[in-house]
């Protein structure tokens, strides 16, 4: 009889626990797939942009200096290594980049000058601030070595040609710190240089000064420095000094000998921040 109870209390154990499973089964929720999200866009863009604060000449020829904040701006190939800049290159973009020569166009800007900020320039007349815009070619022959030509035609204040020639040594003293510096050369032709250094006859009856043309050829020469130190990926502050002495026929202009100096300097300090961005279209 025990025999008995026990294989039907058995059975119907047996018999009960699929329908258990399935019961347990039906209290389990199935969440649906999280949606696929689409990628990224890739970078297209590496952005650089900052601020600079410069101490330089109040105008071409002065012996009194002034503060002026700068912008700064560079745009590349997401990916590139960062370029290097030199303190007075001009804002370009370059067209052809290769391993060895960079080239494209630029722009500089000249502020110009004001005589009721400067009083030895009292009868002189202002002269207006110049867009020159051109083209620049870098030559790299070894990665420690640049040498740069800009060639720019003024807009505004002046109508002539200025070209500028550097040579800079690039030495990275640690994972951080970079210091370069090189010979500069500046060339400019009378167009660009009268209204800085010239006098006409009208100017010398109200200043005093002789009547004077200080024609073209080479406007300066001299040399500068830079040191850069980069923070991290996206941070990098910089300093800088240079020199550049007037000569020929723009100093011995009365503007630069009997008001001003022929001795031209320029110092400064400044912090980029670059940046990744995807294309636009």
């Amino acid at each position: 009889m025990r025999r008995a109870v026990r294989a039907v209390a058995g059975a119907f154990l047996l018999a009960m626990v699929p329908v258990g499973c399935a019961y347990a089964a039906d209290l389990v929720t199935v969440s649906p797939p999280p949606p696929v999200l689409p990628a990224p866009a890739p970078p297209r863009w590496t952005i650089e942009i900052g601020a600079e604060m410069r101490a330089l000449p109040r105008y071409q020829g002065s012996d009194r200096y002034d503060y002026f904040p700068f912008p700064l701006f560079d745009l590349r190939d997401a990916g590139t290594p960062p370029r290097y800049h030199g303190p007075r290159d001009g804002f370009g973009y370059a067209l052809l980049d290769t391993r060895t020569f960079k080239a494209g166009p630029v722009i500089q800007v000249e502020l110009g000058r004001e005589v009721k900020h400067n009083p030895a320039l009292a009868g002189l007349g202002d002269v207006g601030p110049t867009a020159e815009v051109g083209a620049f070619v870098d030559y790299w022959p070894v990665p420690w070595l640049r040498a740069r030509v800009e060639v720019r035609q003024g807009f505004g204040g002046h109508a002539g040609v200025v070209a500028d020639q550097f040579l800079d040594v690039i030495v990275p003293v640690t994972s951080r710190w970079t210091l370069s510096g090189g010979p500069r050369l500046t060339e400019a032709t009378r167009e660009a240089n009268f209204p800085y250094f010239g006098i006409d006859a009208g100017q010398s009856a109200a200043s005093g000064l002789a009547v004077y043309d200080p024609g073209g050829g080479v406007r300066s020469y001299g040399l500068g420095t830079q040191a850069r130190y980069q923070w991290n990926a996206q941070w990098e502050s910089h300093a800088f000094v240079e020199y550049s002495r007037l000569t020929d026929g723009v100093a011995d202009s009365p503007v630069v000998a009997a008001r001003g100096s022929a001795d031209q300097a320029m110092f400064g300090f400044g912090t980029t921040y670059t940046f990744d961005m995807p294309a636009l279209w």
